[in-house]
């Protein structure tokens, strides 16, 4: 009966991890269709992250809860507290992608090939964000690697848009706040890429018992 209970609420725990994944999935969206002049996306976008913000805070509740009263074994222990360490990165990954959203809703963002060039990068995370909660759910460590791996992708990527950045500065006709605004957004995603493989860290973490690297 004990048990019973207890697997009712890690239940209950993965399908709000699940439901915060997906509200990180859909404000990202939101914050690059603005790229393409959907001005209802930025308010949409603060009101996805609204709603992270009042889930990180409910996981936080329903991890401590199941530590401090249900006394699980260790394996139930890692995944209780690798999703308590996995919703702040969550968190920030809404955080960062409404940052992105405040940038890209200003409108100075024009070229097509930097459009062209910030959507491969957030298509990139998008799949690593559900790769990372599919991973925590069904505790699958070759998912949990992939999510890092493609993490490299995404670091190419923002470096051949720097690249990119510093020839356009070196031309004429400059337009500085087109060039900076593309800058930031593509460091806010790539540092998004960065809290994927936190996630996935930490999911390794709950399966085997070892945390590889530094969590940044």
């Amino acid at each position: 009966m004990i048990r019973s209970r207890f697997e009712n609420q890690l239940h209950r725990l993965n399908n709000d991890m699940i439901l915060m994944g997906a509200l990180c999935e859909d404000i990202i969206s939101k914050s690059i269709e603005l790229l393409s002049g959907d001005s209802s996306s930025a308010e949409n976008a603060l009101s996805i992250y609204q709603k992270i913000e009042q889930l990180e805070r409910d996981i936080e509740a329903q991890c401590l809860k199941l530590l401090l009263l249900q006394q699980p074994v260790a394996s139930d222990l890692r995944h209780i507290s690798a999703a308590l360490k996995m919703v702040y990165d969550l968190k920030r990954i809404g955080a960062q992608a409404a940052e992105v959203a405040e940038i890209v809703g200003a409108g100075r963002i024009q070229s097509e090939k930097e459009l062209a060039g910030l959507h491969v990068m957030v298509d990139h995370v998008l799949g690593m964000v559900t790769t990372g909660i599919d991973a925590f759910v069904q505790e699958d460590v070759t998912l949990a690697n992939q999510v890092i791996k493609k993490d490299d992708k995404v670091d190419q990527e923002f470096d051949t848009m720097k690249k990119r950045l510093i020839a356009y500065f070196s031309g004429e006709d400059v337009d500085g706040e087109q060039a900076i605004d593309v800058l930031m957004v593509a460091k806010y995603i790539e540092r998004i890429g960065d809290h994927t493989v936190n996630i996935a860290k930490w999911v390794i973490f709950s399966i085997t018992g070892q945390l590889d690297g530094d969590v940044t």
